[in-house]
């Protein structure tokens, strides 16, 4: 009995249990990604670790499928790079090719982080291809990008192409309208709670008392035998005191 109950302990301690999503994220980055895991039924929590950030953590019963809620949304969010991170100087003297590469990259980061603040952007990437000068050549090969986007079902992110268009050309000297591509692509959708909300809104601790219900049975199955002796042999005394016994001469 003993080996029984503390097997069934350490499952429900198991059960209960949380386990950790993603560290060192920025305070709104979490906040984010609780809410979208709200919506889909499943609770999370954010602790802060200090210098490291913050660490999202939910039960380890609904660790998979968090883990696919949050990537089917585009979450955790790519770091984008930044035209100071990108010329922060190390104290070498870079060519002019690694200066053009440098400016290169760090223009997609920048114009790829402002397309993902769109309204029902998941993730968006801006590719440039961005002519070398050439002073003497008689005519300057022209520029281009293009612009791919991951957009959430349900987005008419077709509507919005031709502003994506425009930031992007505004953003590239040179850069004509018509030398920008852009290509969406719908996500996943998120999966949706299954049951009733009640249900939804605890996948984790269902799986809890479920668990603490199945032990209570067992625990009891275990005991009944026991606890019938030992009321059966109660009964019998309680009839040995009730009729006298045979007095001896």
């Amino acid at each position: 009995m003993r080996i029984v109950l503390a097997a069934l302990g350490l499952l429900l301690l198991a059960a209960c249990g949380r386990a950790e999503l993603y560290g060192k994220l920025t305070e709104a980055q979490a906040n984010e990604m609780i809410a979208v895991l709200q919506r889909s039924g499943i609770e999370a929590d954010k602790t802060s670790a200090g210098e490291n950030g913050w660490t999202l953590t939910t039960a380890k019963s609904d660790f998979g499928r968090a883990v696919e809620i949050l990537q089917s949304q585009g979450y955790p969010r790519q770091d984008f790079a930044t035209l100071g991170t990108v010329f922060k100087k190390e104290g070498f003297v870079s060519s002019p090719t690694e200066e053009r590469a440098r400016l290169n990259w760090g223009l997609s980061q920048e114009l790829s982080r402002t397309l993902t603040e769109i309204d029902g952007v998941v993730q968006a990437r801006v590719h440039l291809a961005l002519p070398e000068d050439a002073p003497l050549a008689e005519q300057k090969a022209p520029a281009s990008a293009s612009v791919f986007i991951k957009y959430r079902p349900g987005t008419d992110i077709n509507g919005q192409i031709g502003k994506i268009k425009a930031l992007v050309v505004n953003s590239i000297e040179g850069l004509k309208y018509e030398n920008v591509s852009v290509e969406t692509f719908a996500a996943a959708p998120a999966p949706v709670a299954v049951g009733t909300p009640a249900a939804s809104a605890g996948g984790g601790d269902a799986l809890v008392w479920a668990l603490a219900i199945g032990a209570l049975a067992v625990v009891g199955a275990l005991a009944y035998p026991g606890v019938r002796r030992w009321r059966l042999r109660r009964q019998a005394a309680a009839r040995r005191a009730i009729v006298p016994q045979d007095v001896q001469p």
